[in-house]
């Protein structure tokens, strides 16, 4: 968002600038945009596309730095530390309280895992770095980015990442070729650049086109465009209204006819940029709708406006009250309230203390204080959110939660195949992490104590042949599921045909990709068979279907077969939500309809039932251990049954014994009747 006023024009213009002038049509869009995108994330006004107001920010941001760079270095006076230093004197003070305050909240409030993550966000953001973190997360306009008490500050890194480049090109132009025209054509090829770029982004990478600035960086350059060509077009009256009265349709028309399902930024990030870069050509600066005592305060305001807002938005998806208008208008109260006392007693004094007296201690005293505040956020996330800080209850839960399969890291993490319980083995049990969660459960279902079943999984491994996972490069040999794939025919021929195996996976992430908490890889396959597919086509679903088919069955005809239906994904980390549900006094209870598990699952069961028809594969189905008829519970009463979003702990495994059970019986009954 644009941070700094407008203090200077260019030398030259026919009608100068003074250096103190502030130009009230800069702050009426500082306005517009700050009030379209709080009102736009707290769902108020049918501000479907209240997003753009950050590129008005981004467009005002470049025309006011192209006019303080340009301007100092016409005048030989320009230094990029002092710039550096200005920005840092604008920005910091009330970045850094409110990543003190949300952190001191999050202490209180937040379950261990998040305030990890937390404390991670608050990291990246006092490095400016918070737009490359939350590109490998969730996406902007996922829901699960409410939960993120610092997403706004991707703007402001995109920004100061901006601030860091622009005055050293321009500084390097300027030297070799010191005429104004130079910095016009920077300007253009490096806008020209930018915007093919994002467009072609935005078309393949979205999320790349809406977080990193070389895709973002031309609407910043187009208001540094906008200074340099457009700050004294001469036009007159009647043309300088049109223009500033098309630039605001522009806005208007992004604002309210724009929406989430649009292709963003994009082309269509060219309307409200071009719509304020006419804004801003017009300059009529006391036009009636920008010179509103209401407008120029909350253009004044904006920024910490911008600032305190996005916390108000997640806490209210924090507590449950998203949805509810009687808080959502207490938390826009609170925000005006916040944005004054933080522009009052911050932005103000902070800006002139640190811009009087000994510059050095100034520099030193705010660098001390942002590496502290650094410092910090490191520590909560060293800490792994202090879950010590929780009351005993939730401590116990988590424990309990955190209860997994023994000899994990021998038998998953390294892949060896590993023997529970006794020397008589009654299956085998192959496939991913899903087997080694629930392989104690078919421990439990053995009829005699020296039995035992055989474990042979890998982390993120679908066994299949023919078939090659994202996560494990086809040529290293010594890869776990490489290894796996490797040795278990050999391993299969091995054991007694009586012996039936058993096969658990997350099956259903291989042909159609993550979803829940792992939203940047969600509908993304996770397997492929020559090269990765982007999104789950027909035809590969159909290609997958066949090669699991065909595994399966060729299986089969050495051994009985069984093949386990997906176990739910709870889409939230469980452990997590029931710590933040009794921090609040809530039931502590997790639940995924049956519906929403039928729509995840609907194609990995028919590609299952399809096995079954063609060769006689059995299926067990974990939803009548796990689910009643309309849910499925990741946990109640307080003991939570996965120790993540997916994968069952202990608790969770011991209801899948008697599911195990039938095939320890099915096996007595083959054994009592052998075939004559």
């Amino acid at each position: 968002m644009s941070l700094l006023p407008s203090r200077r024009a260019w030398p030259g213009q026919a009608t100068p600038t003074p250096a103190n002038h502030f130009r009230q049509d800069i702050n009426g869009l500082r306005a517009l945009a700050v009030v379209a995108v709080i009102l736009y994330h707290f769902d108020v006004g049918g501000l479907a596309g209240g997003f753009a107001g950050v590129d008005v920010f981004f467009v005002l941001s470049g025309y006011l730095m192209a006019g303080i760079i340009g301007t100092g270095l016409q005048r030989g006076d320009f230094s990029v530390l002092a710039f550096y230093w200005a920005r840092a004197r604008r920005i910091l003070p009330a970045l850094l309280l409110v990543c003190a305050v949300v952190l001191a909240i999050g202490w209180l409030l937040l379950a261990p895992n998040d305030y990890k993550t937390l404390g991670r966000h608050a990291r990246q953001s006092l490095a400016f770095l918070s737009n490359h973190l939350y590109l490998k997360e969730a996406g902007y306009f996922d829901s699960a980015s409410q939960a993120k008490w610092l997403l706004h500050t991707w703007s402001l890194s995109v920004e100061w990442q901006f601030y860091l480049a622009l005055p050293l090109i321009l500084a390097l132009a300027w030297k070799l070729l010191p005429r104004r025209g130079t910095l016009v054509g920077v300007h253009l090829a490096l806008f020209s650049c930018s915007l093919a770029l994002c467009i072609a982004l935005t078309a393949s990478h979205p999320q790349k086109a809406f977080y990193l600035l070389p895709a973002r960086a031309w609407e910043m350059l187009l208001g540094g465009l906008c200074f340099l060509l457009c700050s004294n077009l001469g036009l007159p009256a009647t043309a300088r209204r049109l223009l500033e009265a098309g630039g605001l349709a522009l806005i208007g028309a992004s604002v309210f006819l724009l929406d989430e399902s649009a292709a963003w930024p994009g082309a269509l990030a060219l309307l409200p940029t071009l719509g304020t870069a006419m804004v801003l050509a017009a300059r009529r600066e006391t036009s009636p709708w920008c010179t509103h005592g209401a407008v120029q305060w909350l253009g004044t305001r904006s920024y910490s406006l911008y600032l305190w807002h996005w916390p108000l938005v997640a806490w209210l998806f924090h507590a449950g009250h998203r949805q509810t208008p009687l808080w959502i208008a207490a938390a826009l109260l609170l925000t005006l309230i916040l944005g004054e006392l933080s522009y009052r007693l911050v932005e103000r004094p902070t800006r002139r203390w640190l811009g009087t007296g000994r510059r050095a201690f100034a520099v030193a005293g705010l660098a001390g204080l942002m590496i502290l505040a650094g410092y910090l956020a490191q520590v909560v996330v060293r800490a792994k959110g202090f879950p010590q800080r929780m009351p005993a209850d939730i401590l116990a839960m988590r424990e309990q939660a955190l209860q997994g399969t023994p000899r994990n890291e021998e038998c998953l993490s390294k892949g060896a195949g590993c023997v529970y319980g006794g020397p008589d083995i009654q299956a085998m049990l192959i496939g991913d992490s899903h087997a080694a969660s629930v392989v104690t459960a078919a421990q439990l279902a053995l009829p005699d104590a020296d039995q035992g079943i055989y474990l042979r999984a890998a982390p993120a491994c679908l066994p299949v042949p023919g078939l090659h996972i994202r996560e494990h490069p086809r040529d290293n040999p010594e890869d776990t599921c490489n290894r796996l794939r490797r040795q278990l025919p050999a391993e299969l021929g091995d054991a007694p045909g009586r012996v039936p195996l058993i096969i658990v996976t997350r099956t259903s992430v291989y042909p159609l990709g993550y979803n829940g908490i792992d939203q940047n890889r969600k509908n993304r396959p996770q397997a492929y068979i020559s090269s990765p597919v982007d999104e789950p086509s027909s035809e590969w679903l159909e290609a997958f279907a066949r090669l699991y088919i065909d595994h399966a069955c060729a299986l089969a005809r050495q051994r009985p077969v069984y093949l386990v239906r997906p176990i739910p994904e709870m889409r939230v980390d469980v452990p997590d939500v029931m710590s933040r549900k009794m921090l609040q006094g809530k039931a502590p209870q997790v639940t995924l309809s049956r519906a929403d598990y039928e729509a995840r699952n609907g194609f990995v069961w028919s590609v299952q039932n399809r096995a079954r028809e063609a060769c006689g594969v059995q299926i067990l189905d974990p939803l009548p251990y796990l689910c009643d008829e309309g849910q499925c519970y990741g946990g109640r009463e307080g003991q939570a049954y996965y120790a993540d979003d997916n994968h069952l702990n202990a608790a969770g495994s011991r209801l899948l014994a008697p599911m195990f059970a039938e095939v320890f019986a099915d096996l007595s009954t083959a054994q009592a009747d052998p075939p004559r």
